[in-house]
């Protein structure tokens, strides 16, 4: 029985451990924000609405079917009876005529605009690759911003077993009288501030986790951590040797490329309104009456149109519209250069912050082994006899800020890079 029961005791304790962390990994995270982005489900709209505006444009390539009927009734005739010529009064008159065009030329316009429509289906997909690559660097700057969370809640309870130790020697220095009661008193004020420090940390994370539940769609869970953790023995390296400056895959780049084609294509639209147009068709109409007063038979045409416009290349408005297309081509090619020398700024920009970043690691990890051995040494120094009170806690106040600013300095890394990876268009491949 006494087996039986540490048994379940035993299983109770493992059921309860692990029901007080809820892991969530990075790549889970990404795939749950992707999945419950609105910016993404408006971009794979707008993909849908420029896919029909294509299936419309490709419908121009078609011919243009249409039917009319009209129908007159006259309570009195319309046309009295003519002895000889018409038997019967005319009270009602049908109507009822089908035509059919078929454009043969039309300026170019028909294929420049079913090319417009697919460029704008191109652009709606880039668009909503930049919507998800966005939901996907926020995603990790939330992430790491609570694994940093998490590891200053480690160091704050690691200094706070190291205070609870001092405070302990204090109070039995203090109760064989070989301290003075000021020297007790300075550890509880440090210890205080590190308490008060300790629940900041807590509402801070507790805040964090609900954005980041709001904006990935996962359930919030005070429980929730992140499953990443930070390997201070390990130093983080720059993704490749040299920066990547290739524009090619970059979606801010492909937009303004676009942007281009898009104006060259409005102005060869603009243009074929200068110029003529044919198209052919057939028609069959019947005209009678209800009563049988007259009829006519089924009358087949063929048909065809030529427009030349002549006072729009002559004097007409359209010339300066041309013009103007002309001009926003320009601008739009300026736009593109412009645009191409910002982004490799700010790849670069974003490159020397991840050196930066490498050296703040490197700083930060000097600095902790030189707190960690002061404090050490003012500690085994305090417990002999041979430092103050206070030399231990200025040690320990050091020695706390220098791991503070370590993990900082390694999910700072890791932001970076994230931002790194958005900026040369990487981030939707790792």
């Amino acid at each position: 029985m006494r087996t039986l029961l540490f048994s379940i005791i035993f299983l109770l304790m493992l059921h309860a451990a692990g029901a007080q962390q809820h892991p969530v990994s990075l790549e889970q995270s990404k795939q749950a924000a992707l999945a419950y982005s609105n910016a993404i489900k408006n971009g794979q709209l707008s993909i849908s609405s420029a896919e029909a505006g294509l299936k419309a444009a490709k419908a121009n390539y078609l011919p243009s079917v249409s039917g009319t009927g009209v129908a007159l009734y006259g309570f009195k005739d319309i046309v009295p009876a003519i002895p000889g010529l018409l038997n019967k009064g005319i009270s009602n008159i049908y109507t009822g005529a089908l035509m059919g065009t078929q454009s043969i030329y039309a300026g170019g316009k028909i294929v420049t605009s079913n090319q417009l429509a697919a460029l704008q289906v191109e652009t709606s997909k880039i668009l909503a690759r930049q919507s998800a690559d966005s939901v996907l660097l926020l995603t990790e700057q939330k992430y790491w911003n609570i694994v940093n969370l998490q590891e200053q809640s480690k160091t704050i309870k690691a200094n706070e077993t190291l205070l609870n130790s001092i405070l302990k020697i204090q109070k039995d220095m203090l109760a064989s009288g070989l301290v003075a009661r000021n020297d007790l008193l300075k550890v509880k004020v440090q210890l205080s501030q590190l308490m008060v420090n300790k629940s900041k940390l807590n509402n801070g994370r507790m805040l964090a986790l609900f954005d980041f539940s709001v904006y990935t769609g996962m359930p919030f869970d005070s429980l929730m951590v992140m499953q990443d953790t930070l390997n201070k023995a390990v130093n983080p390296v720059l993704p490749g040797i040299n920066p990547d400056t290739v524009l090619s895959n970059i979606n801010s780049y492909r937009l303004l490329a676009l942007q281009v084609k898009s104006s060259s294509l409005q102005t060869r639209l603009t243009k074929a309104d200068n110029l003529p147009s044919l198209s052919v068709g057939l028609s069959a109409s019947q005209l009678g009456s209800f009563n049988g007063a007259f009829s006519s038979s089924f009358t087949p045409l063929a048909f065809g149109t030529l427009s030349i416009p002549i006072s729009e290349n002559l004097w007409g408005g359209n010339r300066q519209k041309v013009k103007q297309r002309k001009l926003s081509e320009q601008v739009a090619r300026n736009n593109l250069r412009d645009g191409s020398n910002q982004l490799q700024v700010g790849i670069l920009k974003y490159w020397y912050d991840l050196k930066d970043a490498l050296t703040q690691i490197s700083y930060a990890k000097d600095n902790l082994v030189q707190a960690e051995e002061n404090l050490k040494v003012n500690h085994d120094n305090y417990k002999a006899g041979l430092n103050s009170v206070s030399d231990v806690l200025d040690a320990q106040a050091a020695y706390q800020q220098a791991e503070v600013t370590l993990n900082t300095a390694l999910t700072d890394f890791q932001a970076k890079k994230a931002a790194y990876d958005y900026a040369t268009g990487n981030i939707g491949n790792r």
